[in-house]
Parts: C-alpha cells; structure tokens; sequence
C-alpha cells in the first residue's frame, strides 16, 4: 500500500562517462520508490549525454551536468573538446553543490564512485553531513578484481573517506553471489554499514505505450551503451556469415555510445544477413529484453539483472579491460548455471560462436539453477528508505509538538 511522506526528499548521484548503467540504476530505484512512497521527490544528478531520453515518472526528474567522456584506456576527456578537464571539473562540481544546497534532501545516495568523479561530489558529502542529511553509498554487487580495485581506492584514500562520510552501504546483490569489497582491508565500522539489498528486478513499464517489442520470435543483442561494444556485435555478424544454419531472427541495439564510424560499418555489414535487424537505441530496453527468446551480452549490471528478472537464457561475451567487473560477473554466473558464458577470443571464432547462438533459444532459463536466487533488491531499498522517512518524520512531529 502507497504511504505519504510530506516533501521527503531523495538526491541521487550518477557521474555517468561510460555507459548507460549508473543512470538506469538509479532511474530503476527512483521509480520504485515514488510508487511506494506518495509525497517523495527525487531528483537524479547526471551526467549521461541522452539522461533526456528516458522517460520518468511523476516526481522524478534530473540534472544535467558536463558530460565527461571516458576512454577505453581508463583516462577521462571532456564531451566538448574546446573546454579543459578541469574546466569541466569545476562546473559538475559547482552544479552539484548548488543542486543539494537548493533541493535540501533527507537522502543523498551515490551510485558507485564514493567521492563521485575525480573527487568532484567529496564537497557536497561534506555539506550535506553537517546539514543531517543520511549519506548512502551504493555498489554494484561487482565492483572491480580486488587487485585494480585496491590500487585505485589507496591512491585515493577512498575507504577512510567512505568510513568519515556515508552511514550506509548498499551492495546491489545478494551475499551469496559476490562480495564487491572482497580482498579489500576493510574497517569493522565500514562492513558493519554494509547491506546487502540484493539484484534491482526490473519489469516492464505499466503504461499504454506502444509496444517496443518485434513480431515473431527473435535473439536479443545488446551491448549496453555500446562504446565498446563493437567487437561483439562484429563477432556476431560474423557467425551469421559463415554459418548458414544460424537463421534465427536477432535484434541487434548498437547502443548510443558506439562510435559513429564503427556503427556506420557494422550496420553496413549487416544489411545483407536477411535474419539481422539493427537498431541504435530503444529507451525501453526492458520491453526488449521481456520479448526476446535469450539475450547476447556482455553481461553489465543493468542487462543481468534483466536477464534474471524476465528469467532469459543468456550468452554472456564479457569486456575484459580497462576493467574486470563484466568477466568476474559472468564467471561466478556461469559457475551458478545461471548463464552461459565465451571469452571475447572464443566469440571470435565464428563456427563456435554461431554454434553458442543457435542453442541459446533452447537453454534452460536461469530460474532452473537459482537455488533460491531473488531479486529483492528495490523492495529492501523501499523498506529501509520507508523507515528513515518514518523517523525523520516522528522526529520533524516531536520538534513541532516542542514548539508550540
């Protein structure tokens, strides 16, 4: 049953520079939280180059900030190429303090990058502690190899800085499948906020729309954001060149970060294979995924936890570099049987490739191997962010009682 809360408020924090996965799971938490709680507003800080092209529900909306592009070597650039980095640094920064100062939250929740980018919201934790406002962290349930991961948060001084600031910890997936902090020298009152809410399920948007979904039975291809996902949807379009078996119908998503000059040229190698259908982008990815009789991906967060949530037979090529986040990821679920998984060497070979797509459609769903695996996730937020509101709400009554 909807509850009220008289102008709570929820700012999310998605750095967004490659990809589309930080703004879709904050999207998917915001969304759920505005069904559950009437009276809840939620604004959403992000710096994805289309955050406008999604739709979003009444009472949640979204900030823009400078777009930062980042490089297949791991180094960051600005979209606009005639403002320095640091230029661009300095307006996210501003624009995020300024957004908090203004919209005066009861919740601040970062999604993955504890300081944000290049350190760019340490600032506003800092603002927003001394004002009361609960300071949430949420990560993915895989974070990085536990080797790159440290090297990178001791440059940074990142978990003395997660334990001074956040007073809560949110892993998004259960504890049984990864632990992202695991290797880590992590501090008893760092693990202590940890809380594992399990993976974010996702369905299908209750509206009357027009259905996204193609007629007949077709294979989904999905690269996520697509930056770099160009070596994948080339293997694939070669698999169906040299195999003349594999007839069955596939929906290609390029994605809207693939380079132009490398979607120009798949779509052209594409065009002759008659059982290929390519399209750029479809802001209803879940449609997509909810239709399809197994999915091709490389196994980001967002697209596992939809291949769970529609229970989708999935074939998982995960990116290997700069990060190993996708491969530790679809190493451990395939390990569970919850998918099956090739190396981007193995993919490139066509015949096993092909031979991988077409027994796909005939996989067992990952349902048959879950042991007991749920998708809880936006119901333990809902349930955690329900009873902080209730407590700042008897608390905000108590001071009013004392007043008057």
């Amino acid at each position: 049953m909807t509850r009220r809360f008289e102008d709570a408020r929820i700012l999310m924090y998605s750095h967004d520079t490659f990809g589309l996965g930080h703004l879709r799971r904050c999207r998917a938490i915001a969304h759920a939280l505005v069904e559950d709680y009437s009276g809840l507003q939620i604004l959403i800080i992000s710096g994805a180059t289309i955050a406008g092209a999604f739709d979003y529900r009444a009472r949640v909306d979204f900030v823009k900030i400078p777009s930062v592009i980042k490089l297949r070597n791991g180094e960051y650039t600005s979209l606009d190429r005639h403002i320095e980095l640091h230029e661009t640094l300095k307006m996210r920064q501003s624009i995020i303090r300024s957004t908090a100062e203004s919209f005066k939250p009861d919740i601040f929740i970062v999604d993955k990058e504890p300081m944000g980018l290049r350190g760019e919201v340490e600032d506003t934790l800092t603002y927003l502690k001394a004002h009361g406002t609960r300071l949430v962290l949420g990560l993915r349930d895989v974070m990085d190899a536990p080797h790159l991961l440290e090297v990178e948060w001791k440059r940074r001084d990142t978990m003395r800085k997660i334990e001074q600031f956040y007073d809560a910890i949110w892993v998004y997936g259960p504890p049984d499948f990864y632990d992202p902090l695991v290797g880590l020298d992590v501090p008893a009152t760092v693990r202590d906020r940890m809380n594992f809410v399990g993976f974010l399920q996702r369905g299908v948007p209750r509206d009357n729309m027009p259905s996204h979904r193609p007629e007949g039975d077709y294979i989904l291809v999905t690269t996520g954001g697509g930056g770099d996902g160009a070596d994948l949807i080339h293997d694939v379009i070669h698999a169906y060149q040299q195999d003349p078996e594999l007839t069955y119908n596939a929906l290609v998503v390029l994605g809207p970060y693939m380079p132009a000059k490398k979607r120009n040229k798949l779509i052209r190698k594409g065009s002759s294979i008659p059982f290929i259908r390519m399209i750029e982008f479809d802001n209803r990815m879940e449609e997509l995924v909810a239709g399809a009789k197994g999915v091709v991906s490389m196994g980001g967060y967002n697209t596992y936890c939809e291949i769970l949530s529609f229970d989708k037979p999935a074939l998982i090529v995960p990116r290997l570099v700069p990060r190993e986040e996708q491969l530790i990821r679809a190493q451990r679920a395939s390990a569970l049987g919850l998918v099956d998984m090739l190396l981007p060497q193995e993919s490139e070979d066509p015949m096993r490739f092909a031979a991988a797509i077409k027994a796909l459609p005939y996989r067992a769903p990952p349902s048959r191997s879950a042991h007991g695996l749920r998708l809880e996730g936006l119901l333990h937020i809902s349930d955690i962010v329900g009873e902080w509101l209730d407590h700042r709400s008897k608390q905000h009554l108590s001071i009013v009682k004392q007043t008057s």
